[in-house]
């Protein structure tokens, strides 16, 4: 099945997916096919989204010779998409493609790493900049950030989402990578969230970096390095 439960998490295991993501770890894919490959991992992450996690509705429909019944998506215009800056951003825009009618939210947050991991491997996270849309209780929210390591970006972006807003349909948490560290977290500060991801990779090294991971996403992505 395309959406596999993992226990602490869900891992999207379509062919395609996982073909993309291992063009995305090896060391020889360069700038813009990085980019393009987020591309396309987000949006076969969203088709996946609606075939594991939304209705659909029987409709009478007229074609050029006899009414007939067809299916449609329930809920495609109640769907939340959260951008993680700045990583996250060609990751949603492969997320638009299945979710054009989205409304869509930004938050800049950063970890803190002159400050160090604390005792409980987390890290200090500053957030710099916060734009939500209103979220109602029959949307399906989706917060994206390729990477997962240690959760303490996500805890602090979730924070914001979930503040003064409704329990929503669905809270899913999306990325390409994770750290089993960084799912534990995440899943213990916010139960009510799905966590779906590609793969659910080795550990963390004493950085707070994925192994084996894909490098830095934003990086590579953005040519910054």
């Amino acid at each position: 099945m395309p959406i596999e439960d993992r226990d602490d998490a869900y891992l999207v295991t379509h062919g395609l997916a996982r073909d993309t993501l291992s063009r995305l770890r090896s060391v020889e894919t360069e700038q813009v096919a990085f980019r393009k490959g987020l591309v396309k991992l987000g949006r076969l992450c969203g088709y996946e989204i609606i075939d594991g996690r939304m209705e659909t509705e029987y409709v009478e429909i007229e074609t050029p010779l006899e009414p007939t019944m067809g299916e449609r998506v329930k809920g495609l215009d109640d769907v939340v998409i959260i951008n993680v800056l700045r990583a996250a951003t060609p990751f949603v825009e492969g997320l638009l493609k299945a979710f054009p009618r989205a409304r869509q939210g930004v938050i800049s947050a950063s970890r803190d790493e002159s400050g160090g991991r604390a005792e409980d491997g987390s890290f200090p996270i500053t957030i710099d900049y916060v734009k939500l849309p209103e979220i109602t209780e029959d949307d399906t929210v989706i917060v994206a950030d390729p990477m997962l390591a240690t959760g303490s970006t996500m805890n602090a972006v979730l924070d914001h989402v979930v503040e003064n807003a409704p329990d929503p349909e669905h809270l899913i948490v999306l990325s390409a990578v994770s750290a089993p560290e960084g799912l534990l977290r995440v899943g213990d500060a916010f139960p009510q969230a799905d966590l779906l991801t590609v793969s659910i990779d080795d550990y963390l090294d004493d950085d707070g970096y994925i192994v084996p991971g894909l490098g830095d996403a934003g990086d590579r992505a953005f040519r910054t390095t």
